[in-house]
């Protein structure tokens, strides 16, 4: 996990170290003037020599300005320092995310990233700013104090050599149980973001079905939980600091009981027994830092780990050593394809698919819902990878292509319909960033968007929403498809693309279809036959297996899922999905 994180120091590793080195520097100088102000009490005070307090003095106070730089240059270098960690590290998760396959993406949820991106990014980033700082000043504190102290009295410093072993013992106990509550806190905040996301984006629905007070509930029962895994965590945390003071009025009785002694018997100054007790300060309250240190690299620790495990996490779909950039034609070619979503899983989705599409046919898909339609389409542009036999895509298998040059011939219109804040040109332009306001409007046309958006006073400069909220689901349906025409594919697949369109519009964009991209291999996913039955070859599918295969008056004739499905909505039953 540490050689994980530690990769996107990068440019901020002398900002880390020069952090370090002026935190020495401030440490030294703190030592320094407690031990300066022995020497100006025993020899200064004592004899009266006002010119040798006045020497010693000036000589503190320098000191005492060079401590006071060398801390702000170590809080300015370690803020740059921690600040730039945690700026990579969120380039680098968000960019390694970018690279990831849906398989890869089924394994983490969106919440999930989210927290990490955030929280946990966060906790990394603080406790690395300590790290440099506070845990580079509380041992070399420690190990100064304890120099200087021997050095002032070796038999009374004795008493560090028993109360900071057990100090360090107590605070090890503490914080290893708090650790595994930090673990649980993390996770439910991952279902809290889970929570909040999903009650925002579906806010229109929550209001629809008068499910507010259940959504309130949800958000309580989880905030809750956070709650009391804190409190837990906290009430062992909070123990911490009566151990420290504990320490610390134990040696301070020790000193001021034995040390009187020996101020009587004249073995031991005041100075340095004034000086004895800072350092027991100095050493005690700096093994309390470390402490504290300690307990945000545990938070710090679980949250580098979900981070790692972002960054550790390879895509399962690489190019080859030397990647096919050319892509013959549209045509596809399924053989003998299986698939599952986990390589160890025993239940395949997909079971010995055999299909043989020519470039430019137009393909219905109808089945139920789980009969893996979805999961068909989206071998296609290898979204997954086939876990059994192989894909063809212009005579070639899928896996010897460019994954770019593959997924720029294959367009795809997804069940969930994505329209991002934006005008309409700029989330049209995705498909294809640099065509010209004529071929958007062309796309748009196609698509039977280009009606309403003429209408908007803007027309394809108007603003969306994120998530296109201010177009209805239809019209969000078509700019979806106008998107995906821009990229002047091979391959199109419409996966219940216009479900939310009438009929009359469906039909205008399967007739705009036919004649403006005749060469563009058509795969249509619907719930209408009527969406449908004008295709070359119409599959039905259930339980991952296509059942039947044929035109629209061959399946009438001879498929019984398909003969059940037109009555129902000849009928005016809704049909599959």
């Amino acid at each position: 996990m540490i050689k994980t994180l530690a990769k996107s120091i990068r440019e901020y590793k002398l900002a880390s170290v020069l952090a370090a080195v002026f935190m020495v520097g401030e440490v030294l100088m703190e030592v320094l003037v407690t031990f300066m102000m022995a020497k100006m009490i025993d020899e200064g005070f004592s004899s009266n020599d006002l010119g040798y307090v006045i020497q010693i003095g000036a000589g503190m106070l320098i000191m005492a300005a060079a401590g006071l730089v060398c801390g702000l240059l170590s809080g300015r270098y370690a803020a740059v320092a921690s600040g730039g960690l945690a700026k990579n590290l969120r380039k680098d998760i968000f960019y390694n995310i970018q690279e990831f396959s849906f398989q890869n993406i089924d394994k983490f949820s969106t919440a999930s990233l989210v927290t990490r991106l955030t929280t946990d990014i966060t906790n990394v980033q603080m406790a690395y700013m300590m790290i440099i700082r506070l845990l580079v000043r509380s041992p070399i504190m420690i190990v100064f104090s304890l120099v200087m102290a021997f050095m002032l009295s070796a038999k009374l410093s004795l008493i560090f050599v028993i109360l900071v072993p057990v100090l360090a013992f107590l605070l090890f106990v503490i914080i290893k149980s708090a650790h595994g509550y930090f673990v649980k806190l993390f996770k439910k905040y991952d279902h809290l973001n889970s929570v909040v996301q999903e009650n925002l984006t579906g806010i229109r629905t929550v209001k629809a079905y008068i499910r507010e007070s259940h959504e309130i509930g949800k958000f309580e029962k989880t905030s809750k939980r956070i709650l009391d895994l804190s409190k837990s965590a906290e009430k062992r945390l909070i123990l911490t600091t009566p151990c420290m003071f504990a320490m610390v009025f134990i040696c301070i009785m020790y000193f001021c009981y034995t040390g009187a002694n020996m101020i009587v018997s004249e073995t031991l100054t005041t100075g340095a027994l004034m000086s004895l007790i800072t350092y027991s300060i100095q050493i005690l309250s700096s093994l309390m830092m470390a402490s504290m240190v300690l307990v945000m690299c545990v938070m710090a620790k679980a949250s580098g780990e979900r981070i790692a495990e972002v960054l550790d996490e390879k895509s399962s779909l690489t190019n080859q050593a030397q990647p096919d950039f050319d892509i013959p034609d549209g045509s596809i070619v399924f053989d003998h394809v299986s698939f599952a979503y986990s390589d160890g899983e025993n239940k395949e989705i997909l079971k010995d698919i055999n299909l043989n599409i020519k470039s430019g046919e137009t393909v219905g898909i109808i089945g139920g819902t789980g009969s893996a339609k979805t999961t068909l389409v989206q071998l296609i542009p290898r979204l997954y990878d086939v876990t059994g036999g192989k894909l063809l895509i212009g005579g070639k298998d899928v896996r010897t292509y460019d994954l770019k040059t593959l997924r720029d011939s294959v367009s795809m219109v997804l069940q969930k319909n994505v329209l991002f804040s934006g005008t309409i040109s700029s989330n049209l332009r995705w498909g294809n960033k640099e065509a010209s306001q004529e071929e958007i409007e062309h796309a748009a046309q196609l698509a039977q968007a280009d009606e309403f958006v003429s209408k908007f006073p803007k027309k394809y400069e108007t603003v969306l929403d994120q998530g296109g909220t201010n177009v209805s689901g239809g019209q969000k349906q078509r700019l979806c498809i106008a998107r995906a025409l821009l990229k002047k594919p091979k391959i199109l697949i419409l996966d219940d693309s216009t479900s939310a369109v009438d009929t009359k519009t469906d039909a205008l964009i399967r007739k705009a279809f036919a004649e403006e991209i005749p060469d563009t291999t058509k795969l249509i996913i619907a719930q209408r036959i009527s969406s449908v039955e004008h295709a070359d070859k119409i599959l039905v599918m259930q339980d991952g297996c296509i059942c039947d295969i044929g035109t629209h008056e061959e399946l009438l004739r001879t498929s019984h899922v398909y003969q059940e499905v037109y009555e129902s909505q000849q009928k005016g039953g809704i049909g599959d999905e």
